[in-house]
């Protein structure tokens, strides 16, 4: 069942959906993913990797393209993350975090904390 959820197995439009709505928090962590900037793509060789709360992005898409910021939340339930200089005021005044689609994120800059992280992408330890 695990496999299934990673792979897509079925061409089914409606499965995959299907699929992709109800995937544990696991699978959805390792869908959550941004492309890398130019040069972290050839540091670390990778085009992309799932993105985690502290890595800094840029916004390529919507309303607040060319926007950079740090990511406060990643809300695994919704596919949505949240970047803490985007923010909209709501009609009482209040402002509000905007969710941001990972798809329209680039990862400039790699919050490096987690050693299993720092092993995964094969950082050396001057990093």
């Amino acid at each position: 069942m695990l496999y299934e959820m990673i792979k897509m197995i079925s061409a089914k439009p409606k499965k995959q959906r299907k699929r992709h709505y109800n995937a544990p928090l696991h699978i959805r962590q390792k869908k959550m993913i941004a492309h890398l900037s130019g040069e972290l793509k050839k540091k670390y060789e990778k085009k992309s990797i799932p993105i985690r709360k502290g890595d800094k992005v840029k916004i390529l898409r919507g309303d607040f393209a060319g926007t950079e910021g740090k990511v406060v939340k990643v809300d695994l339930k919704a596919y949505k993350v949240h970047i803490d200089k985007v923010k909209r005021k709501k009609t009482s005044g209040e402002e509000v975090v905007v969710p941001i689609n990972p798809s329209n994120l680039m990862i400039i800059e790699l919050d490096l904390s987690d050693e299993k992280r720092k092993k995964k992408l094969g950082a050396k330890e001057g990093d």
